[in-house]
């Protein structure tokens, strides 16, 4: 590594790191209050908040992990991997909060499910008592959960298969453990998925960390009496009482001590599963090479069912969002119109700040960490993943905690370019992680085709290297800019209600009984990472260019 190269990549370490660490240390700072632990401990609802927490969290994330693992057994096996891609981008740009309000929708006792069994089938005439939604045991903020973790988790999988060195060397390993008898999915199994596991470690933890410190998605959607820890802290950090601050911040803590442990014992029961059962000296399927396969390359149930629940909430929402007078038990609305919409744009100031965040907040993540992925040495990136993924593991409760505190003593609360700052501390991360397999997995041998014809570095870069990454380069940004569209707690905290975005908009809504304005902001806040990932895909397109004739 040349000195500027070192230079450079120690500057743009200085520039993320020093800030990330930063905030870390001031959330953590607030964990040493005793009083607030103390009033944590003897509050009767925190026991079974933190239970919801860890059964609504490790649930969805196992269910997420398996179906995500079975799904990519079968496109590998089938060689339908490249299908499903197609239907990803969708699943991804659907923010977490429109999707859990549309599922909302849909599994409500006055939802779509229940109107299309009425009364022919029910006999209800009227609405049932039942508590479809915000159930007291969690389960339908484990099935939104697990349903939106699916597609990130196939998505970043995606991301090292499509390496080609990678993807040929475990077709190869793939093809060669089937002649020695085992049938396609025991090979899979054996062979790629113990490596490709070993390489998802860090979207695992995202989604873990997710998981147990949603709190968006656990107000539409999760249990409301007692809620989950998450909620119950961001409930108690809104406090003017600065006694029950603390108590937020000691409850954040916790949540933080039990992501700890459970990543803890995942990667325990991961390395000691890899050990025990996924060898290939374990016992042979039976039957030849092609008895599993599909040549025509069909896509899973599993896949099909998914994509299925995805476009009834997108549909939930279109139609919510003009419906007008709609009685049960009837299918359609009586009446259609479109004051939501006129509402919505009305409010276009809000619209603006959500796009102007989003872009300038992607642009700026997707430059830096180009250059940190240009510049640093790799054995640099190993080391300093964690700090780079601090936003992504800490809990989302704890980290709004330590940003808002560097906020007020930089004065940016309040400030466009504050909220701005925290949206990219956000959207990093996760351009990061969606970056980073293309761009380290890019064959070194062009650069030196390329000095080798007299050609500058520059040169390399703007006319090779990144033409050829324009894909994954264009679906970071879209990542980014879907990331942004769905913050909720920075918007809320350091914006300090001087800013308001759709995502604030909508989940704010969602506890009213305004169905049409709150399937309106979910719609839009679906409908403007679907277009930056439509933007991407155009971009990312190959291009054909006419030769001379």
């Amino acid at each position: 590594m040349t000195p500027r190269r070192g230079f450079w990549a120690s500057a743009l370490l200085l520039l993320v790191g020093g800030p990330f660490l930063a905030v870390a240390a001031l959330a953590l700072a607030s964990l040493f209050d005793a009083a607030a632990w103390r009033a944590l401990w003897q509050d009767p609802h925190w026991p079974h908040a933190l239970a919801l927490t860890l059964w609504t969290g490790l649930a969805s994330t196992a269910l997420a992990w398996w179906l995500s693992a079975a799904l990519l057994a079968q496109g590998f096996v089938r060689q339908s991997l490249g299908r499903m891609l197609h239907g990803l981008p969708v699943m991804l740009a659907t923010p977490h909060a429109a999707f859990a309000i549309g599922l909302v929708f849909l599994l409500a006792p006055s939802g779509w499910v229940l109107r299309a069994l009425s009364p022919w089938l029910t006999g209800f005439e009227f609405p049932p008592p039942w508590r479809t939604t915000q159930d007291p045991w969690g389960l339908g903020l484990i099935a939104a959960l697990t349903a939106k973790e699916i597609p990130f988790l196939l998505w970043t999988a995606a991301t090292q298969l499509q390496r080609d060195d990678v993807r040929q060397r475990w077709r190869r390993e793939h093809a060669l453990a089937q002649t020695m008898g085992y049938s396609p999915e025991r090979a899979f199994w054996c062979v790629v998925w113990p490596q490709l596991s070993a390489r998802l470690w860090w979207p695992l933890l995202a989604v873990m960390a997710y998981g147990l410190t949603v709190v968006d998605m656990a107000l539409v959607i999760g249990p409301a009496s007692p809620p989950t820890l998450a909620v119950l802290a961001w409930q108690w950090l809104q406090d003017a009482d600065l006694a029950v601050n603390a108590q937020g911040a000691a409850a954040g803590g916790t949540l933080a001590l039990a992501l700890l442990a459970a990543a803890l014992l995942w990667w325990g029961m991961q390395k000691l599963h890899r050990r025990s059962g996924l060898q290939l000296s374990g016992q042979r399927g039976a039957g030849s090479q092609a008895t599993h396969e599909d040549p025509s390359g069909g896509l899973p149930a599993s896949y099909l069912l998914l994509a299925s629940v995805y476009g009834a909430v997108l549909l939930a929402l279109a139609v919510g969002s003009i419906a007008g007078v709609w009685p049960f038990p009837q299918v359609w609305p009586e009446t259609v119109t479109g004051q939501a919409w006129q509402r919505v744009w009305d409010s276009r100031d809000t619209v603006g700040t959500t796009l102007g965040l989003a872009l300038a907040s992607a642009a700026l993540a997707l430059a830096w960490c180009v250059a940190w992925l240009e510049l640093a040495p790799r054995r640099w990136d190993t080391a300093l993943r964690p700090v780079l993924y601090l936003p992504l593991v800490l809990p989302a409760v704890l980290w709004v905690v330590g940003l808002y505190s560097l906020a007020l003593q930089w004065r940016l609360e309040g400030q466009w370019f504050g909220l701005l700052l925290a949206h990219t501390a956000m959207v990093l991360p996760y351009v990061l992680l969606a970056l980073s397999p293309a761009y380290l997995g890019f064959d070194v041998r062009y650069a030196q085709l390329s000095a080798s014809l007299g050609h500058g570095p520059w040169h390399f870069l703007w006319r090779i290297k990144w033409p050829l990454l324009r894909r994954a380069l264009a679906a970071s940004a879209a990542v980014g800019f879907a990331v942004s569209v769905a913050q909720y707690l920075p918007t809320l905290y350091i914006g300090a209600g001087r800013f308001s975005s759709v995502t604030t908009e909508a989940v704010n809504l969602a506890a009213g009984a305004q169905r049409s304005l709150t399937s309106a902001y979910a719609g839009l806040q679906f409908a403007l990472p679907v277009l930056a990932f439509a933007l991407a895909a155009w971009l990312g397109a190959p291009r054909r260019f006419k030769g001379p004739r």
